[in-house]
């Protein structure tokens, strides 16, 4: 069975029981647990460890003595070396099995509750170009496959596309995603295309330098298109040279932006946006109600699913029409303003100044005036004070980051002792960690997983919390 537990060592027939949330498949040989790369439950195989700690390694399959059931033929030519859609050689209701065992192991595990009545997982209605929003990264140092040496002087290392895993200074150079709909590889391949040609340069993520830096694609439902090109440091011609070339090449284009970032880091929300051609923002719409997308609002990448998981937070609140609403992590108001129209008020907190700024215009642009939105660090915003002037809210929507809330936050929520909590998380064990301590007081009455993120190993979970008598 085993050889050893070293590197480079080799484990001979392992099954593979179980998925990790990191999307390896996970074996045993003995008592060393093996995290095994592109390995589906139910795979028998011969795995070399090519990291080994004390308890565990980290592997890749040398033969596949047996295939899974669930095993199918990933649809990608970058599967494997791109960092996304690690779960492509799995059919999708085995992903959703997958899915859903892994908030159920969540909950029982870490906070005890019990999953006996778990609905069953929300698949997306697409599992391909569902995404409407891409960030590629330009960068003059692709990541070669085999055979490709850089010794050659004529390679091409320019490239345009997605990081590879655990290498920040490596871009693989994207053919075809399957991620966003039309025209966005269109408009990724013609820009690449005509920068090569006309010698613009590709940002250099560890000297930094170089011209081009990041595009930003961003799709809507309302057949809008944002395209965002970011610039480190061009030469004087050449941002005017590449947006005139997108502009011309694609009119459907309704706002074309551009930023300079000479920063060390991509983020771009401390930067100044230079509108190119139209306004700075496009629109989304959801149930009737238009939400204002800029290029630093943040907005739920697969809108289809985003109602469906909206509808289901407003359908477990049971609102009767007289509810005083917090709506804590609120963002850009999505949820305050989606559920507004069902409710008495919508108080709506969020730690980013700006998306708080887009949440107050997306009340207004629907005429929506029972909403208010503050911004600051949640811990310190959500006081006694706080709750004390605008009052006690009966029904609480908290929908965090993937770290999951503040200790202080869930303390406070512990406090206020709304009638019904309404947990929407990206992470099942941080909000497994919350539900552990909110437990104390209120019981889990309903539990529903949603897929919004096919191909991965990442899904959303909506809680209903009631509090006890």
């Amino acid at each position: 069975m085993s050889r050893g537990k070293t590197n480079n060592q080799l484990f001979e027939n392992v099954t593979i029981f179980d998925i990790a949330e990191e999307g390896k498949g996970v074996g045993k040989a003995d008592d060393f647990v093996l995290f095994v790369e592109k390995a589906v439950p139910g795979d028998v195989a011969d795995v070399q460890v090519y990291r080994s700690k004390k308890n565990f390694g980290e592997a890749k399959i040398v033969a596949l003595k047996q295939a899974s059931e669930y095993r199918t033929e990933p649809f990608c030519e970058h599967f494997g070396t791109c960092g996304g859609c690690k779960w492509q050689h799995m059919t999708y209701r085995a992903q959703l099995t997958f899915k859903q065992k892994t908030v159920a192991d969540a909950l029982s595990r870490l906070a005890k509750i019990d999953v006996a009545g778990i609905l069953p997982i929300l698949p997306s209605p697409a599992d391909r170009y569902y995404r409407n929003k891409l960030e590629f990264t330009f960068s003059n140092k692709r990541w070669l496959y085999d055979g490709e040496s850089r010794d050659n002087e004529q390679l091409d290392m320019n490239a345009l596309g997605f990081h590879i895993p655990g290498r920040f200074d490596k871009i693989l150079d994207v053919n075809h995603c399957y991620l966003q709909a039309d025209p966005s590889n269109d408009i990724r391949n013609r820009v690449d295309v005509f920068a090569k040609e006309h010698g613009i340069s590709y940002y250099d993520l560890r000297a930094h330098t170089g011209a081009l830096r990041n595009l930003i694609i961003r799709t809507s439902s309302t057949g809008e298109l944002m395209v965002i090109v970011v610039f480190a440091y061009p030469a004087e011609d050449e941002v005017k040279k590449l947006m005139g070339f997108v502009e011309a090449e694609f009119p459907q284009i309704t706002s074309l932006l551009y930023i300079l970032n000479e920063k060390k880091n991509d983020t771009i929300f401390d930067q100044e946006v230079v509108a190119w051609k139209g306004p700075e923002y496009i629109h989304e719409e959801m149930n009737g109600i238009r939400f204002r997308i800029g290029p630093k609002s943040f907005y739920q990448t697969n809108s289809i699913q985003a109602l469906h998981l909206y509808e289901i937070a407003r359908d477990f609140a049971q609102f009767k029409g007289d509810e005083l609403v917090y709506d804590l992590y609120t963002g850009a108001g999505t949820i305050a303003n989606f559920i507004a129209g069902s409710v008495k008020e919508v108080v709506g907190v969020e730690y980013v100044p700006s998306a708080i700024e887009d949440a107050k215009i997306n009340s207004a642009i629907n005429n929506i005036t029972n909403t208010k939105f503050y911004a600051g660090d949640m811990k310190d915003v959500l006081s006694a004070d706080f709750v004390a002037e605008h009052g006690k809210p009966d029904v609480i929507i908290t929908d965090p980051p993937r770290a999951g809330m503040h200790p202080d936050v869930v303390a406070r929520l512990m406090e206020i002792e709304a009638e019904k909590i309404v947990y929407v998380s990206c992470n099942a064990a941080t909000q497994a960690r919350d539900l552990l301590v909110l437990k104390e007081k209120y019981d889990t009455v309903k539990i529903q997983p949603v897929d919004m993120f096919p191909h991965t190993q990442h899904v959303e979970n909506v809680v209903l919390l009631v509090l006890k008598d």
